[in-house]
């Protein structure tokens, strides 16, 4: 891990009180162009009522969240397991919303969100891995460079923080 920075799974009631602090990285990220579902300006208080309701998902056993911290203390990345699937699907998770404030990129640490998502889905007993990212993409060399095998890709998907679409391309990881 690099230096000074600290993965944990965080529990509802820590989630709940780290909204603000969550915020600001999905803040940053969207403003700094990440398309994960967002559009920029995104309202403080919506990005909050976004955790919010994460922070419900981990109450009821539906998600698994993670934080990066940095030296001070400071939450600086975060990912997320869905793990809440349909009945035939139970040995299957999506990963979701994997954010890295801007301050603390090309340190590696996507890197270390991504292997500490992955030993969490063992642990909740998962064994089929599910994500989509932009096209072209840091994030997707990042996958495709941790063994995740490209699914497909789907023209104009989404769109960016500015409104520009943008494709998206599907992967899978069997643990």
């Amino acid at each position: 891990m690099s230096a000074g920075l600290r993965i944990r799974r965080l529990a509802a009631d820590e989630a709940a009180r780290h909204v603000d602090a969550l915020a600001d990285v999905l803040l940053d990220c969207v403003e700094g162009g990440a398309s994960v579902s967002f559009m920029w300006p995104l309202a403080r208080e919506r990005a909050r009522a976004f955790w919010r309701g994460v922070a419900e998902g981990v109450r009821a056993g539906e998600r698994v969240l993670l934080i990066a911290e940095d030296a001070a203390g400071r939450i600086v990345g975060t990912v997320q397991l869905i793990v809440a699937q349909p009945d035939n699907q139970p040995h299957r998770a999506d990963v979701a919303k994997m954010l890295v404030h801007r301050g603390a990129r090309r340190r590696g640490l996507a890197r270390q969100l991504l292997l500490a998502i992955e030993q969490a889905a063992r642990e909740e007993g998962k064994t089929v891995l599910v994500l989509d990212t932009v096209t072209g993409g840091d994030a997707e060399r990042l996958y495709a460079r941790g063994g995740w095998q490209a699914v497909g890709t789907i023209p104009n998907y989404a769109l960016m923080p500015d409104g520009r679409p943008c494709a998206t391309t599907y992967f899978h990881k069997q643990l």
